[in-house]
C-alpha cells in the first residue's frame, strides 16, 4: 500500500466529530456503521472458517473486514461479500447493507469482471502462448470495459452510503519472479503479474474519480507471494475455488494492515474536511 501503514498497535487516538468516528489508543472505533462488500478477495474465499450461513459466499472469520472489525469496537458491522461476485452482482446483491447511518465501506471488485478465474484456468492448463493471449484478452476488458462499471458501481455506493469513507482495496500480484520456482513458467507467471498491475491501475483510477481512497496491497504482499518461499497466497488448492486467494495469513499480515492504514488516512481526511 502507498499509503503510510501504522502498526495496529500503534494506531493513535484520531477523532472527528461530524461523523462521531472515533479512533483510541484501545484500538475503539465508538460511532463506526461499518459494511463490508467485495468478491472473494474480501470475503476470505482461501482463508477458511467460513461461515456455514454464507453459503457458497465464503465468509471467513479470518478475512480481513471480520478481523477489522473484531479489533475496533464497530456500532454495527454488515458483512456481505461474496465469492464471484461482479461489479453487477455487488450492486444488485448487497447494497441493501449501506445506508444514510454508514460511515465506512471496504470493497474489492472487478477481477471477476475481467475473467480471473478464467485466466488462471487458461494458464494453468494451456501454453504460455495461450496464458499470453488470456492476459492480453482480459486487459483490453480492464482498459475499455472494466472502468465503466466500476464509475457505476462507485456511483451507486455513493448515493446508498453519502456519509461513508470507501476504501477500495486492490489485488496482490501472484508470484514473486524467481528461477527454479516448481509449476507455472516464469513466462507466465510474469503475464498474470502483468494482469494484477493492470487491474488495480484500472481499479485505482476508478476508485480516484470517485473519491475514494485506493489501498494497495501490492507492498504488503511483496515477498510473500506464489514463489517466495513465505507465500501468503494458495496455489491450487482443493477445492480449485480457494486456489490463487489470500490466505489466513495473507488476510492477517497483508490485507488487514493496508485496510487499516488506509482507514485511518481515510478517515484523517474526513476529520479535516
Amino acid at each position: 500500500m502507498r499509503l503510510s501503514l501504522p502498526c495496529l498497535s500503534a494506531v493513535g487516538a484520531l477523532a472527528f466529530a461530524a461523523g462521531s468516528i472515533v479512533f483510541a489508543g484501545s484500538a475503539s472505533a465508538a460511532g463506526v456503521h461499518y459494511a463490508a462488500l467485495g468478491d472473494s478477495y474480501s470475503s476470505g474465499t482461501g482463508a477458511g472458517s467460513y461461515d456455514p450461513a454464507s453459503g457458497g459466499c465464503n465468509r471467513s472469520a479470518n478475512a480481513y473486514p471480520k478481523l477489522w472489525a473484531a479489533a475496533h469496537s464497530t456500532e454495527s458491522f454488515k458483512f456481505v461479500a461474496c465469492s464471484g461476485a461482479t461489479t453487477a452482482t455487488i450492486k444488485s446483491g448487497q447494497l441493501g447493507a449501506l445506508g444514510g447511518s454508514t460511515t465506512l465501506v471496504s470493497l474489492t471488485a472487478g477481477g471477476n469482471d475481467a475473467g480471473f478465474g478464467t485466466v488462471m484456468q487458461t494458464c494453468v492448463l494451456d501454453s504460455a502462448a495461450s496464458c499470453q493471449s488470456a492476459v492480453a484478452n482480459a486487459k483490453g476488458y480492464m482498459d475499455k470495459t472494466l472502468p465503466g462499471r466500476l464509475d457505476s458501481l462507485y456511483s451507486a455506493i455513493r448515493s446508498r452510503a453519502p456519509q461513508a469513507r470507501v476504501v477500495v482495496l486492490g489485488y496482490p500480484r501472484l508470484y514473486k519472479i524467481v528461477s527454479g520456482c516448481v509449476g507455472l513458467s516464469q513466462a507466465k507467471r510474469t503475464a498474470l503479474n502483468g494482469a494484477a498491475d493492470a487491474l488495480d491501475t484500472s481499479v485505482s483510477k476508478a476508485a480516484g474519480r470517485a473519491g475514494f481512497t485506493f489501498s494497495d496491497v501490492r507492498d504488503e504482499f511483496a515477498g510473500h507471494e506464489l514463489c517466495s518461499g513465505q507465500g501468503w497466497l494458495n496455489a491450487v488448492t482443493i477445492p480449485i475455488g480457494s486456489s490463487y486467494h489470500p490466505t489466513a495469513l495473507g488476510h492477517a499480515k497483508g490485507y488487514l494492515p493496508a485496510f487499516t492504514g488506509s482507514t485511518k488516512r481515510s478517515l484523517a481526511l474526513k476529520r479535516d474536511s
